[in-house]
């Protein structure tokens, strides 16, 4: 029987949003995390993955991320875009880097930022420490959110967030910064605890890219999540529509 680099969990919940013999997208619930790490050896989204997918993984190898091609918080959920071939994970890094891949969140934010529309550039560094965190950093690296409020309420907003860098808890950050953290957020959203919520109100909704081997403009989305269906009627908000 082959041995795999990563453990294979055919358990770990996902869902396939789009699937060709090139690349997946796949929609990752709140509560699983990424890749596996201290305490998520084998129940990582990863994991789920090499159940299904093992050997097209195997083949990405360690420097090719196992075909992870970005990352969401275990707390964050919604899209991911993982390679299956190494040509089709090389063309898809080089238009992450390229800022070609346009990702869209929602999130339920404390207060309603003003302007109701706009542009955060405020550069993020990495904190070294027990956990990962970021700070805002003048010497950091650039990191850009475009936002703007869906909807608004008395204490909070529906809000669409752009990044066009996909720095560590880029829309966290950024959103604390303007004094608007993301509701559910334990690391910086000290003033927005006392409104209870389930979990991080934060959704990876939307993704749009150009397939690197049929050339043509890929657009998948993801609706609203069900686990956060009971804290949108909270508020009154209608749910967002996951189109382009």
């Amino acid at each position: 029987m082959r041995e795999w680099s990563i453990t294979p969990n055919p358990d770990v919940p996902f869902e396939i949003r789009h699937r060709d013999e090139s690349l997946l997208v796949v929609d990752k619930p709140s509560g699983v995390v990424t890749e596996p790490g201290k305490g998520h050896s084998d129940d990582s989204l990863l994991n789920g993955l090499f159940g299904e997918f093992a050997g097209a993984l195997q083949n990405m190898g360690e420097e090719r991320d196992w075909g992870l091609l970005h990352r969401l918080d275990k707390d964050t959920s919604g899209l991911l875009l993982v390679g299956l071939r190494v040509k089709a994970y090389d063309a898809l890094r080089a238009s992450f880097e390229a800022r070609q891949v346009k990702k869209v969140y929602w999130a339920l934010v404390m207060g309603t930022p003003q302007p109701a529309q706009a542009v955060l550039q405020k550069p993020i560094t990495e904190v070294v420490g027990l956990r990962k965190r970021a700070s805002l950093r003048q010497d950091g690296q650039q990191a850009i959110t475009a936002y703007k409020v869906l909807q608004r309420g008395e204490k909070v907003s529906l809000i669409e967030a752009r990044p066009a860098t996909g720095r560590l808890h880029q829309i966290r950050v950024h959103m604390a910064s303007i004094g608007c953290p993301v509701l559910g957020d334990e690391v910086y959203g000290a003033s927005a605890r006392a409104i209870r919520v389930p979990r991080l109100c934060l959704h990876a909704a939307r993704l749009s890219f150009v397939h690197p081997e049929k050339q043509r403009r890929i657009e998948v989305g993801s609706s609203w999540p069900a686990d956060l269906d009971a804290t949108l009627k909270r508020f009154g908000f209608r749910k967002p529509a996951p189109g382009p």
